[in-house]
């Protein structure tokens, strides 16, 4: 099991290093100088989904060039903020992909291999589209 650590800076502004060493930088939205947690989270989902969709459609051999994921959240407006949905989309932009390609990537992602996304599933309503956009 890997293992992070956070430590705090100064005012609300923690740094999170993961078990390879690598950092980010937190800090509350009046602080301005790192991410926000709650969105670290949403780009925790973004991304773990992102490596498993390009990691598919690698293997699968589709000519994938570009991958934009954007992720939307709605939270509880008071304490303690809690997502109530939380909306993912992609869009795949490469040379013949078809819609099939990309959802199978997509659904495979979500309901099999992405780590954040099955802990997410139980709690919270995770929404995911895409659009296919052929490359020139």
């Amino acid at each position: 099991m890997g293992q992070i650590q956070v430590s705090w800076l100064e005012n609300l502004t923690f740094v999170g290093t993961d078990s390879t060493n690598h950092s980010v930088v937190l800090s509350s939205a009046g602080d301005g100088v790192g991410m926000k947690p709650s969105e670290l989270l949403m780009v925790s989902l973004g991304s773990c989904t992102g490596y498993d969709v390009i990691n598919i459609m690698t293997k699968k051999r589709e000519q994938i060039s570009g991958l934009k994921i954007t992720v939307s959240g709605e939270q509880l407006a008071d304490p303690p903020w809690t997502f109530t949905k939380i909306h993912t989309h992609y869009q795949v932009t490469g040379k013949g992909l078809t819609e099939k390609s990309v959802a199978d990537a997509v659904h495979l992602s979500k309901e099999k291999y992405c780590s954040v996304a099955n802990t997410l599933a139980g709690s919270v309503e995770m929404t995911f589209d895409w659009e296919v956009i052929e490359a020139e």
